[in-house]
């Protein structure tokens, strides 16, 4: 049996199931919201999609650790590199637009082995839509394949980036505001939906600056499999260092200038 029948019931299984309870919730008085100690939100759907992942992982016959964002896990810093897999889970990124009831949210799988991630999920139960890739096999939406875009230049390039917030250093908002002055045009969304956005080829460039290695799980395979890049500022492939930039893979090192 090959990594993709091996992995694809289990991340399927967990996406259905999170599908169901977070539609049960959104947009209804029974969600509940709390504020971590860090200050981000979190709900009883959040805390109870994580947990539907670890039941049915221990319910696998897969050697399989878990990283989740809500129960933590060891390695949250660096990649697994041992031969034992890992499920990376975000059960809802976006958390903040769910508890308002906008429908960019969703939840976001990864299986990382020995440090490379292998498959990845990305399912937003709101916008009826599912995206997925495993390695070289390509990255699909709704069972279509899907390709990044063929804009060749960065000044004719649509760039969404998570915007220039205050909890931005200086240096941040000002090297955003640089990439957005070399596009063509550009939004503020963030979150794991303008990665699919590259993906799909519906945008050149997705700017996450400040996130955690289960933010960015699914993305970095999803935009290099359907033909892009997603790296850190450094150029690297790792979801470990608070940054991810995806783009079509034409003038992904323009970006990176522009941003260092």
């Amino acid at each position: 049996m090959g990594f993709r029948e091996e992995y694809e019931r289990l991340l399927t299984g967990i996406a259905d199931e999170a599908d169901r309870m977070a539609m049960r919730y959104f947009r209804t008085p029974e969600l509940r919201v709390d504020r971590k100690g860090d200050g981000t939100l979190v709900t009883q759907v959040d805390r109870g999609i994580e947990q539907l992942a670890r039941a049915k992982v221990a319910a696998s016959s897969l050697p399989m650790d878990v990283l989740g964002e809500e129960m933590g896990g060891q390695g949250q810093d660096a990649a697994n590199a041992t031969e034992r897999a890992r499920l990376i889970i975000d059960p809802i990124d976006g958390t903040e637009e769910f508890s308002r009831g906008i429908p960019t949210f969703g939840t976001l799988l990864a299986i990382e082995k020995k440090g490379e991630i292998v498959a990845g999920m990305a399912s937003a139960p709101a916008l009826h839509t599912r995206w997925w890739a495993y390695r070289d096999q390509g990255a699909y939406r709704d069972g279509q394949p899907i390709h990044v875009s063929g804009v060749p230049r960065l000044s004719e390039a649509m760039i969404f980036t998570t915007g220039t917030s205050p909890k931005k250093n200086a240096a941040q908002r000002e090297s955003l505001r640089r990439l957005a002055d070399a596009g063509r045009s550009g939004r503020t969304m963030g979150g794991f939906w303008q990665h699919m956005l590259v993906a799909e080829g519906a945008i050149e460039v997705a700017v996450d600056l400040t996130a955690m290695a289960w933010d960015f799980g699914p993305s970095l395979i999803i935009v290099e499999e359907a033909g892009g890049k997603s790296t850190n500022l450094r150029g690297e492939r790792s979801i470990y260092t608070g940054a991810l930039i995806g783009t079509n893979g034409k003038f992904h090192e323009d970006v990176l200038q522009l941003l260092r």
